[in-house]
């Protein structure tokens, strides 16, 4: 199969390539054979690009793929239109290979920007898909259907999985093993995946059922099927919903934690989670999210599940669906409204988030599900919440984030087993009455990130002293947005020493933020988000905080601070920021450099922008001299409007872990400062070709060896 592929590559006469056949019978396999090879050896495309395709939002998927590969900026006020003629433009002048990867329906390639590959252009479309149908739809040259396995070489894969012959000797494991291969179908992922979950379980017992080692795993496991199909999510918001359901126990401590990432690791090593889009993510196969329901139905547990993840619905369920049901996700849908009022006695998970369109919610719609942990509303339009909420007396895990909700109703503080409640990003949160927070005396994290920051400014309404009486919380996020409520802040020290994210926008006055260790203020801080503080000169650690100071923060982001002069007063060496991986700063014109970011061990990502006074990324005279272990992570680098930058670095270096460097509109910039010693680790660079052109090489040989990673814009 594989040979055939690479003989219609070399063929001419063929543009698109179409693989097809059922799920988890190897075709993304095949594919990323075909994408790994193009990686490690010289061929004559001017540009190769992936893109996982499936079934939802597939033009904005592949428009954001490709224009990523061409280094064009993602401008949210662009229509579809817009940004297929700036990938049009591009992508007519080369000769590329793209490769998609599940494709559920035909795309008119020339609608998102794609010229359609013939003879004349030598450009190559290959595909994987499930029909035949959709090979025809997207006018396949040639169309390559990939074979189940027989009965014995089914039998031979899941054994070489499984590892140990002898304990199929067992003439009852042997018939668990038997139903198991005939329920695999022929799929060698399924039949891999499970060969290696069953992998040393030598007991009837573990084969019985399920291979899972305790009650909890199997849960976590089961539970990941709630997702669509290929969905990345977030380690730590999967840990956070199993925390709610009660998996984990009841303790408080970081052991839950760890606990949740242990189990996550063991799923994994089980092959039945894999890591997401992101190294902070983890996903489901649809093989594997497939058997996970087909264990559920074994167990006489498949009236427990109502799972509609992403299927394109525009009404929920009918009502008399959800009475039977343990757990519903009708997550990322076009629901609009929920007009019923179901009766879900035994109801503990309802995942709705990204329904978009969600902008009503019956007033008595929450009175039937006395047994509900875990709701998650997130990204919905939705303007209010019902009172009815407060009939949800087991609620652990409330999310709210990116609604549109302008008031919380008081009647969520009779919540009193809630845990989490997640607030972020509701912009247009303006009103959180006191007894809305003060009856959650078991809360342990409050997230208003990006969001409600009039605090104290009306009696009835939730204060500083409020939040300090909820002795269990752990985790705050909270947004500042005037100097009087963060000098108040100041005298919260139970506040202080909890605050992990915090945004301040606003504050008229501010010329210093300092972050006090004395107090524990910025001793678990984690993303630290400062916008539109005029007066803001520099940030400042206490200086008893000694070498390791801010050994949590994650993320830094500073927009919009005309007379920032320098970011840290204090001096940074390797044992401080130990964490840092992102850092954002835009529209900060009296910057002239950034040179404590080389002290960074983790960081992966440089954002520079409209900075007019930058002259250095790293200036010679900030740093002791040159760092061989500078820059070890940073995986993405992208500066634009730094008019006056001569340099990134005074000295080449390796940046080992680099993948994309973006240069817009530095027309001082010169050099690259990256070394070339290993011509097939080299980053993408994308830029303006005469910005390119006009670029000094101190050897001839280092520009030769760019020349195939430059993508001009």
């Amino acid at each position: 199969m594989l040979e055939r592929v690479r003989q219609f590559l070399a063929d001419d006469e063929v543009g698109t390539v179409g693989i097809y056949g059922m799920g988890g019978v190897g075709k993304t396999t095949l594919l990323k054979i075909i994408n790994n090879e193009f990686l490690t050896r010289s061929h004559h495309f001017d540009v190769v690009i992936w893109v996982v395709v499936s079934k939802e939002f597939v033009a904005d998927k592949i428009q954001r793929a490709v224009g990523a590969r061409l280094g064009l900026p993602w401008e949210e006020s662009e229509g579809h239109e817009q940004r297929a003629q700036k990938i049009y433009r591009l992508m007519r002048r080369k000769k590329f290979l793209l490769l998609l990867d599940d494709v559920w329906e035909g795309i008119d390639l020339l609608k998102v920007g794609i010229p359609v590959p013939e003879k004349t252009n030598k450009c190559k479309v290959i595909f994987t898909a499930r029909s035949l149908h959709v090979c025809t739809g997207m006018n396949a040259h040639q169309k390559l259907r990939v074979e189940f396995l027989g009965e014995e070489d089914s039998w031979k894969l899941f054994c070489e999985n499984v590892g140990e012959k002898g304990i199929l000797d067992s003439e009852t494991i042997r018939a668990y093993a038997e139903t198991v291969v005939r329920k695999c179908g022929g799929l060698p992922l399924a039949l891999i995946t499970i060969g290696k979950a069953m992998a040393n379980k030598e007991t009837e017992e573990e084969w019985n059922y399920d291979n899972l080692e305790t009650d909890a795993l199997r849960s976590c496991f089961l539970y990941c099927s709630l997702f669509p199909e290929d969905y990345s999510v977030e380690k730590e918001l999967l840990i956070e919903y199993w925390i709610g359901e009660g998996f984990l126990g009841s303790s408080h401590t970081s052991y839950v934690y760890d606990q949740g990432h242990a189990l996550i690791g063991s799923l994994k090593v089980a092959c039945l989670l894999e890591t997401g889009e992101e190294r902070t993510q983890v996903k489901m196969h649809d093989v594997v999210r497939s058997f996970a329901l087909w264990i559920a139905s074994e167990c006489e547990l498949s009236n427990r599940f109502l799972v509609e993840a992403s299927t394109g619905l525009t009404e929920a369920p009918r009502a008399d669906n959800w009475k039977h049901a343990l757990r519903i996700s009708l997550f990322d849908n076009g629901i609009t409204t929920l007009a019923e009022i179901p009766e879900c006695p035994r109801l503990s998970t309802l995942l709705l988030q990204w329904n978009s369109g969600l902008n009503k919610i019956s007033n008595a719609f929450f009175q039937s599900m006395p047994a509900l942990r875990v709701l998650d509303l997130s990204f919905t339009s939705l303007r209010e919440i019902p009172a009815s909420i407060s009939e949800l007396v087991e609620l652990r895990h409330l999310d709210l984030s990116g609604t549109k909700i302008t008031s919380l109703p008081k009647e969520l503080g009779g919540l009193t087993k809630l845990q989490h409640l997640d607030l972020q990003r509701t912009h247009s949160l303006r009103i959180i009455p006191r007894e809305a927070i003060s009856g959650l005396l078991q809360l342990r994290i409050l997230n208003v990130y990006y969001s409600y920051g009039v605090w104290e400014q009306q009696d009835n309404e939730v204060g500083f002293a409020d939040l300090q009486c909820l002795k269990h919380l752990t985790t705050l996020g909270i947004t500042i947005d005037e100097l009087n409520t963060l000098k108040r802040l100041y005298s919260f020290s139970g506040l202080l020493k909890v605050i992990q994210y915090l945004y301040i926008i606003q504050c008229d006055g501010l010329f210093y933020l300092q972050l006090s260790l004395n107090s524990s203020f910025g001793e678990r801080l984690r993303r630290l988000s400062i916008n539109n503080c005029y007066n803001l000169q520099y940030l400042q650690v206490d200086e008893e905080a000694g070498q390791k100071w801010l050994p949590s923060l994650e993320v830094v982001a500073l927009h919009g601070l005309p007379n920032l002069e320098t970011v840290w007063k204090n001096p940074v060496t390797r044992e401080s920021l130990q964490n840092l991986r992102s850092v954002n700063i835009w529209h900060c014109r009296r910057l002239r450099n950034v040179s404590w970011v080389i002290q960074l061990p983790k960081l992966e990502v440089i954002y520079l922008m409209y900075c007019k006074e930058m002259e250095e990324v790293v200036s010679r005279s900030g740093i002791a001299g040159e760092d061989s272990k500078a820059f070890q992570s940073l995986r993405t680098l992208s500066i634009r409007d730094l008019p006056k930058l001569r340099s990134i670095t005074p000295w080449e270096l390796a940046f080992p872990s680099l993948e994309s460097i973006a240069v817009i509109d530095c027309p001082n910039l010169k050099q690259l400062s990256i070394k070339t010693h290993n011509t097939s680790a080299l980053p993408t660079v994308y830029g303006n070709k005469e910005w390119w052109d006009g670029l000094e090489w101190n050897e001839a040989s280092s520009e030769t060896a760019f020349v195939p990673h430059f993508m001009p814009i």
